[in-house]
């Protein structure tokens, strides 16, 4: 009967067994999603991580760092509690003086019995009983920094109890009238004494350099008051008012002698030292018991950070909360560790994660890099493409071929005088310039103007020779119309002559300034190859009175509208520039003009010799007087650059005309320009 009851059982349970495995072979056979990760986690996943124990708790530094409400307290017993009212504390007299003697006998300090004083210690025992056991939890983080830097420069241990007086072991605490820190420095004071306070950094926060700062604070004012007491009051009121204070008590040097002539918050100032003091001497008997060290000084290292980083950034990248940074590194106002040239900061961690920081150093900083490049940069516009314009060859003239050929624009200098009503911002659209360029050029610092100052404009050369060239065909318009009457005139007045009889001292310039005329017409009248001339030579000063037949009326009306070709120098301009105009070289200028210097002045007229389609009268046909293939022959010291820039040229071109390259250039070559 069994054996049908287990079979049957068998039967039953049977298709759910199979249905069971079916299902969970299915499960078995599906994919699971590959989950990406972030630049972060991968950055994280390869990190070398050392076995040492993390060494901080965060809800002990949560709960024990956060001490302002006791700093607050303390400062207002300080002020407000009356030391002559009796508290009621179960605390006899006389073992409160026998203790006070046992601390005073491995003391420097004078801690002589005092009703105030234990008043003030029973009134600590019975209100703020709890405060003391979270500060005993903080001290022994801070206490030994302190105690080092005490010992350093010979000061008393026992002053580590007044940073308790001070800020409640509070890196963050502030007072009333500014003063910051553990050790409550005042932003003058912190500065004297090399206390680094910036718009990232504020040492006086920082529990290593401000307990330096302090410990030699004390060893001075010890000079000069020789009592530890004195000290801290000074410390507190500053050396002035400790000083007064003595004066004004007829030269006691005992704090409680002086102490009804010092400030009123000085004046429970030391007794709460003393009071604090005697509070962590006596803790046990009194039943207090120290919270949890929030961290134990041997427990945290610091290491050198070679790029800026943040304290979010450093969460991130080591699993530690920002409060326990922030609490470690109390002196980064902004939260972020920066970095200087030539500079080392440094940052306070837990040992283990130091360990990870030194082990992985360069993917922290990778990763720094990541998120500084996901920061969104100043937007650079496009450089706008200048166009050129080409002109029809054939219709334009050498001004306007200047102009076109331009492609390199170079600033030049031009001067605007201000007129009655002129603005910043007319004078900067007239030159196509913006109104803080114009104000950069001429160090201005308001946008008011003078009428009649000069201002400094720097404009480019295509504006300068645009101008030029407006202002030339203005000229040429009005000269077109005499020219034919020019012409015939000179043919007509050939056989009127005048002369010039040389005299001593005067030289074909002198002569040719003085009769208004130009010394290449002078060369040209009287068949000179120089300027060399004799006294007592004539020279003609017009045609000579010889038959004109055709070819010499041809050649007249040519010299004559050559001769007209004249550039008047402007300011700002200079012998190189007016030839790139003009597409001439230099010597030729020089050799028309028989000028043997390149210096021009303002107003000088140079004339130029530029070959011009002329009109004839018989043929009204267009033709070159002449189509001359310029030469230059290669000297030391020449290169292609300063060949171009001696013939307004560009390399490019010399190179294509010669078939050369910049590297196969000889002293005494003949190149084609």
């Amino acid at each position: 009967m069994i054996k049908k009851i287990i079979a049957l059982a068998l039967l039953v349970l049977l298709p759910v067994y199979n249905g069971f495995s079916q299902e969970v072979s299915q499960k078995d056979s599906i994919v699971k999603p590959v989950i990406k990760l972030s630049y972060l986690d991968s950055i994280k996943k390869t990190f070398v991580v050392d076995a040492t124990t993390d060494c901080i708790e965060s809800q002990y530094i949560k709960e024990l760092s956060s001490t302002q409400e006791i700093f607050d307290g303390l400062i207002a017993d300080i002020k407000t509690l009356d030391l002559n009212a009796p508290v009621d504390y179960e605390l006899p007299t006389e073992l409160f003086k026998e203790r006070l003697r046992l601390m005073d006998e491995k003391s420097p300090f004078n801690i002589d019995y005092n009703p105030q004083l234990e008043n003030l210690v029973k009134s600590f025992l019975k209100n703020r009983k709890r405060s003391y056991e979270r500060l005993m939890g903080l001290s022994q983080f801070y206490f030994p920094m302190f105690e080092e830097a005490m010992a350093r420069y010979d000061v008393p241990l026992e002053i580590k109890y007044l940073a308790i007086v001070e800020s409640a072991l509070n890196s963050k605490a502030v007072s009333r009238v500014g003063a910051t820190g553990l050790w409550q420095f005042m932003y003058e004071t912190g500065k004297q004494y090399g206390l680094k306070i910036d718009s990232y950094v504020d040492e006086r926060s920082d529990a290593y350099k401000a307990s330096d700062a302090a410990a030699r604070y004390m060893a001075g004012m010890y000079k000069i008051f020789g009592d530890w007491e004195l000290v801290l009051a000074s410390y507190n009121s500053g050396a002035g008012n400790v000083s007064k204070a003595i004066r004004r008590s007829g030269g006691h040097q005992n704090f409680w002698n002086i102490k009804n002539k010092l400030p009123r918050e000085t004046q429970g100032y030391v007794p709460a030292f003393l009071a604090t003091m005697y509070i962590f001497e006596y803790h046990k008997e009194h039943g207090i018991v120290p919270q949890k060290p929030v961290a134990n000084h041997f427990e945290t290292d610091t290491i050198a950070v070679k790029r800026k980083i943040s304290f979010k950034q450093l969460s991130d990248l080591l699993d530690i909360p920002t409060s326990d940074i922030e609490f470690l590194n109390p002196s980064y106002k902004m939260k972020v560790v920066p970095y200087v040239t030539g500079k080392t900061n440094f940052v306070t961690l837990p040992k283990k994660k130091i360990a990870i920081f030194a082990s992985n150093e360069n993917k922290l900083y990778a990763y720094v890099d990541y998120e500084e490049s996901k920061r969104e940069k100043r937007f650079v516009p496009t450089p706008k493409v200048k166009t050129r314009i080409v002109r029809d060859t054939l219709t334009q003239n050498p001004l306007e071929e200047a102009v076109a050929s331009n492609e390199k624009s170079n600033l030049r200098t031009k001067y605007h005088t201000v007129k009655r009503g002129d603005n910043l911002a007319v004078i900067a659209s007239k030159y196509g310039v913006s109104m803080k360029e114009v104000k950069d050029w001429n160090n201005l610092r308001s946008s008011n103007l003078q009428a009649g100052r000069k201002l400094k404009i720097k404009v480019s050369d295509d504006l300068v020779v645009k101008e030029e060239a407006i202002a030339e065909k203005a000229t040429d318009k009005k000269s077109l119309k005499v020219k034919e009457t020019n012409t015939e005139a000179v043919i007509k007045n050939t056989s009127a002559v005048a002369e010039h009889t040389v005299e001593p001292g005067e030289t074909l310039v002198t002569i040719a300034k003085k009769h208004k005329m130009y010394v290449a017409d002078l060369k040209k009248f009287n068949n000179l190859k120089d300027g060399n001339i004799k006294v007592g030579d004539k020279l003609r000063l017009k045609y000579s009175a010889e038959p004109i037949v055709a070819e010499q009326k041809e050649e007249a009306i040519a010299a004559v509208q050559n001769t007209e070709n004249v550039h008047v120098v402007k300011k700002g301009e200079n012998i190189f520039q007016i030839a790139k105009i003009y597409k001439v070289g230099v010597d030729e200028i020089l050799n028309w003009n028989n000028l043997t210097t390149t210096s021009i002045n303002v107003g000088d007229q140079l004339k130029i010799e530029k070959s011009q389609e002329v009109v004839v009268e018989n043929t009204k046909k267009k033709v070159n007087k002449y189509e001359e293939q310029k030469l230059y022959v290669v000297q030391k010291g020449d290169s292609l650059f300063k060949i171009s820039q001696k013939h307004n040229t560009t390399v490019a071109e010399i190179k294509k005309k010669n078939n050369i390259k910049e590297n196969d250039l000889q002293p005494g070559m003949k190149l084609k320009i």
